[in-house]
């Protein structure tokens, strides 16, 4: 998803993204056509122009969406300021927990290449809710197949539902138990707290307005979050990276995620990101999980099939392994066999 550049296409592009939120849709449209919201969004930050974050901050203060795009036009033109200082002071750290469902076939897959607990690590990490992929049932519905594929469900716990399918005959590494995480933690420059009741407000606000679904995993994820509350650094994630790699290391095999996340850091500082996950997976410090856009990671993308339009590409230790839907709705997999475990064969 592009997030800097020229207004119009960086609406245009959040625009093909949001099939499932007409209002959504409608209001980057809307901005597409309306020079006079275009120079308004142009008085802020490249990096604070993002849709998400703009339409967030209104809806922070006070439109209730879905709207018409007349509604966003008018709070925007009118604004006294608020919605500026909202927009300059808050970021979209959208902890999408149900994520975990598109990451569990890659994760359970290097789980099980020896006895040892997971380390997880995840950078960009919001206030955590990603880090508990061993708290949360599955369940899993293949395309073409009668029923679901279920793991981890149980009374009280909560669920998280995605439809995958095999790509060119490709079949679906499912999980048939869940991960043992001996240690969470994370990376962020801002981490968030989960017993923070503004900030958690702030990430309910994020979610678009038609989805009630993520909203409910939203609040979920929450709650399981604030049980046993994750172990959260702040600072540059190429800095204190491997510091928390070392660190997780003494609780079990080291794997580092990511979904989201590269996107939003400079070109420069994405490709030494990108430099030194490769090297600590080659050093065999840690393996590495990522979930991005198709262009954030090119040098992934490229061994896999060409993604299709709107999805984001999942790859484990720098291999595209699979494409995923941003919200973790679907999962298509995209590797041709597997080796043990379900890890990709080279």
């Amino acid at each position: 998803m592009l997030l800097e550049g020229d207004v119009v296409a960086v609406y245009e592009d959040f625009a093909r993204y949001t099939e499932d939120s007409p209002c959504f849709g409608e209001w980057a449209r809307g901005v597409v056509g309306d020079p006079e919201v275009q120079a308004w969004l142009e008085t802020l930050p490249e990096p604070k122009r993002q849709p998400n974050l703009v339409f967030a901050a209104v809806r922070w203060h006070g439109l209730t969406a879905p709207a018409p795009y007349a509604a966003l036009r008018a709070a925007l033109l009118g604004d006294d300021g608020t919605i500026r200082a909202t927009v300059l002071s808050r970021a979209t750290q959208t902890n999408e927990a149900a994520r975990m469902a598109t990451l569990l076939p890659a994760l359970a897959g290097l789980a099980a290449l020896g006895p040892e607990p997971v380390a997880l690590v995840e950078i960009g990490a919001s206030a955590g809710l990603c880090l508990y992929p061993d708290r949360w049932g599955y369940r899993y519905r293949v395309a073409d197949r009668p029923g679901s594929h279920e793991v981890g469900t149980q009374p009280g716990r909560p669920v998280l539902e995605c439809r995958v399918d095999g790509h060119d005959g490709a079949s679906v590494p499912l999980p048939t138990g869940l991960p043992t995480v001996a240690w969470r933690g994370g990376v962020d420059l801002n981490p968030l707290d989960v017993t923070d009741t503004d900030a958690m407000a702030w990430l309910e606000t994020l979610v678009w307005p038609e989805h009630e679904d993520r909203r409910g995993v939203l609040r979920a994820a929450i709650d399981v979050a604030r049980r046993e509350p994750p172990d959260l650094v702040s600072g540059d994630l190429v800095e204190a990276l491997p510091a928390l790699v070392e660190r997780a290391a003494a609780h079990g095999r080291v794997v580092v995620q990511h979904s989201a996340v590269l996107s939003y850091l400079p070109a420069p500082a994405r490709v030494e990101a990108s430099r030194l996950l490769h090297d600590l997976v080659d050093a065999g410090a840690c393996h590495w999980i990522s979930n991005e856009g198709p262009d954030v990671l090119p040098e992934v993308t490229r061994t896999g099939p060409p993604p299709p339009s709107g999805s984001f590409v999942l790859g484990v230790d720098g291999r595209s392994v699979g494409w995923t839907h941003g919200h973790g709705r679907t999962l298509t997999w995209t590797a041709g066999s597997t080796g043990p475990g379900g890890r990709l064969s080279r």
